[in-house]
């Protein structure tokens, strides 16, 4: 598709996601992409009026008063997740593809009618799982052979933003879809536990999965740390892996290259290892992967707006965003089931 002809794309929400959708689309138009923003929709009057102004783009209050304006290619909903499937169906109905933000939905209920109705409509659904996107991420597909442990940390200090879901549908879902996309394997056995604490959800959480071909992940998410921490670490024959998502860093650690190391140049290593927040072992070799950085909402766009151009299935598609939820789900029962043994109130 040309630049003479792009596509007409919308955001649906316009709160804090939406208006992040809302600069990448006005920014890709502006760097002469094949793209126009349309059209931002709320019924949120204000929001809407606010929106509309900081990134010169029509204001509408509802998806009709969109589509009789303008018409629509494609659209982000950036709705809170009550009301994903609602707005998507709505949408796909209408002949518009689809970027949902994570989760998909809050019901496989829901995930299931939104693509049923893509595959009727033939419509491309793609789902928000921006870490999929993160170049750290992209990097370290390439060293994966044999992921047998992985170790996720994702906490964040508490904010009201996204209190609809729990931390699980909240946070730990990041983490989730991406280790579900590098193990590929089906899961086996979850363990979770998980509390209130300053909202009446639950607000940290920490899970076992262990997957079908032996694989074990450690899950840890809060939303009331006092820090902010974004990692990933996965170990495999002689090879340990640590992903930094916030710095887009990777450091590849591997026991079949020490032998025979430099003196200085181990002792270097190390110092660079404690810099990142590892600790290092006698006879570790070292690597800091070389990342290409990128903003990975704007790789999540740009991905999402070919998928639509070739009619082509997504990086992350209804069913990888169904499957995150999936487990999500399976996460937060055994979390109300360890809470009813434990004689707690969730």
């Amino acid at each position: 598709m040309s630049a003479a002809n792009p596509l007409r794309v919308a955001v649906v929400g316009a709160g804090a996601f939406g208006r992040n959708h809302l600069r990448v689309y006005k920014e890709l138009e502006q760097a002469g992409e094949a793209v126009r923003l349309a059209g931002v929709i709320d019924r949120d009057s204000r929001a809407v009026a606010e929106a509309a102004a900081k990134f010169s783009v029509p204001g509408f209050p509802s998806i009709e008063a969109c589509l009789d304006a303008t018409g629509l290619d494609a659209a982000s909903v950036c709705v809170p997740t009550v009301h994903h499937g609602s707005v998507a169906e709505h949408l796909i109905v209408a002949g518009v593809d689809v970027l949902v933000e994570k989760p998909i939905a809050p019901s496989l209920s829901d995930a299931d009618r939104i693509l049923a109705l893509a595959s009727e409509y033939r419509r491309v659904v793609q789902v928000g799982h921006l870490e999929r996107f993160n170049p750290a991420v992209t990097a370290a597909r390439r060293f994966l052979h044999q992921p047998m442990f992985f170790e996720a940390h994702r906490l964040s200090v508490f904010t009201p933003r996204s209190l609809d879901v729990d931390v699980v549908l909240d946070l730990m879902i990041h983490d989730l879809d991406i280790v579900l996309s590098l193990v590929a394997s089906p899961v086996y056995e979850v363990r979770a536990v998980g509390l209130p604490v300053l909202s009446p959800k639950v607000d940290i959480a920490n899970v076992r999965v262990e997957f079908e071909n032996g694989c074990v992940a450690n899950f840890t998410a809060s939303r009331v740390s006092t820090e902010r921490v974004r990692k990933l670490r996965f170990f495999q024959p002689h090879q340990y892996l640590s992903l930094d998502f916030a710095r887009q860093d990777l450091l590849m650690i591997d026991v079949t290259a020490a032998a025979g190391m430099d003196p200085a140049k181990l002792a270097a290593m190390a110092a660079m290892m404690q810099q990142a927040g590892e600790h290092p072992s006698a006879g570790l070799s070292l690597n800091k992967v070389q990342v290409e950085p990128g903003e990975p909402l704007r790789l999540e766009i740009a991905a999402f707006l070919s998928a639509v151009r070739d009619r082509s299935t997504p990086v992350v598609s209804g069913e990888d965003g169904r499957a995150a939820l999936k487990l999500a789900l399976e996460i937060n029962a055994a979390i109300a089931g360890h809470a009813r043994r434990a004689g707690l109130k969730l």
